[in-house]
């Protein structure tokens, strides 16, 4: 193997279980993560450690599942645009055939449009099986705005690629929109276990959330998100499971919310912009394709369900590190600790106690 084709190597640990029902999957299952940040293994573990004595687990609702691809399009004039827009909303069945003639999974569900002066931005929604669906919706909207430039008149070629998805950045659109899977975790922990195992109380970890990742990113001038650290669950899951980690950006805008119920505490990770698949490119790898098949991901069911399957299973996953951290840092020291403790040694760190 020459240097041009080596697999970097980043150490990667099965986690948890972590207990799951929901709308998509019901299970008992450990997670993958591959990570330089050691302290995430038995961070994650304890999240998992408490889904496990909750009587319903981590309830993971799949709320909404799109990709999309937004093209741009110059018009003579914004009077043109709008004509043209119109023209293309009223034709949706016709352009729903040109996709089924360049894909056998992808379907087109919906199109938007913004109008700024002359040009004219189409955002198309896709459907796209077990795939995350980047290149999928990329061909299909080639291919529509091929017949849109020969059919629709007083428009011309802009981009294939118009910044409207949006794809890997953070913005508004995708978390008003939709784009990717949108998913909400809720757990309810009793308040022997909130005392027991993440040594805190449920009013203590309400008051954090609030003035951490509400008020705080409200302050930091934060988009769509209010949160203590998506992006590290979600890093290392994509990694362990060939994703594209660029999707991190916008995956990790999401809100969590807690309550105090009479002590016992109602946490919730909302993710709406979870872009994953279970086939394409960087599932080929040997590790990948175990990780997806001991994840229950590469089973003989219908087109899209083990994607799903695996949506859920990252945001669980996301909701038991979150909720350890935000427990950590409600008392004094003990995240810089636990940091100094497993990075100075992590070949002791438990993962799941």
């Amino acid at each position: 193997m020459t240097d041009a084709h080596a697999i970097a190597g980043i150490p990667m640990r099965w986690v948890g279980p972590l207990r799951i029902s929901g709308n998509v999957a019901d299970t008992e299952i450990q997670v993958p993560l591959a990570t330089y940040e050691s302290p995430l293994w038995p961070s994650v573990g304890r999240g998992a450690k408490v889904s496990r004595l909750a009587e319903k687990g981590i309830v993971a609702t799949l709320v909404d599942e799109r990709m999309t691809r937004s093209v741009l399009v110059e018009a003579t004039d914004a009077q043109t645009a709008l004509t043209a827009a119109r023209t293309i909303e009223a034709r949706i069945d016709e352009l729903r055939e040109v996709v089924r003639g360049c894909s056998r999974f992808a379907q087109l569900i919906g199109v938007r449009h913004e109008i700024t002066a002359n040009l004219l931005f189409i955002r198309f929604e896709f459907s796209t099986g077990d795939a995350s669906g980047h290149n999928m919706a990329t061909l299909a909207s080639d291919a529509l705005l091929g017949h849109l430039l020969q059919s629709v008149e007083g428009i011309s070629y802009g981009s294939i690629s118009a910044n409207y998805c949006t794809d890997k950045k953070a913005t508004a659109i995708n978390g008003i929109l939709g784009r990717g899977k949108n998913v909400v975790t809720e757990l309810l922990v009793p308040r022997e276990v909130v005392a027991g195992v993440l040594h805190t109380t449920a009013a203590k970890i309400v008051e954090l959330n609030i003035r951490k990742n509400l008020l705080g990113t409200l302050l930091a001038g934060g988009v769509r998100s209010a949160n203590a650290h998506y992006a590290n669950m979600l890093l290392a899951f994509y990694l362990a499971t060939g994703q594209d980690a660029a999707n991190i950006v916008e995956g990790s805008q999401g809100v969590v919310m807690a309550e105090d119920r009479d002590g016992d505490l109602y946490f919730s990770c909302t993710l709406p912009n979870l872009i994953v698949g279970t086939v394409g490119n960087g599932k080929g790898l040997g590790f990948v394709e175990t990780n997806l098949t001991r994840l229950g991901c590469k089973a003989d069911r219908e087109p899209g369900a083990n994607a799903r399957r695996l949506a859920v299973l990252a945001a669980a996953t996301v909701l038991c590190g979150e909720l350890s951290l935000l427990a950590a840092q409600t008392n004094p020291g003990e995240l810089m600790r636990a940091h100094v403790q497993l990075e100075r040694d992590n070949t002791t760190a438990k993962v799941g106690v």
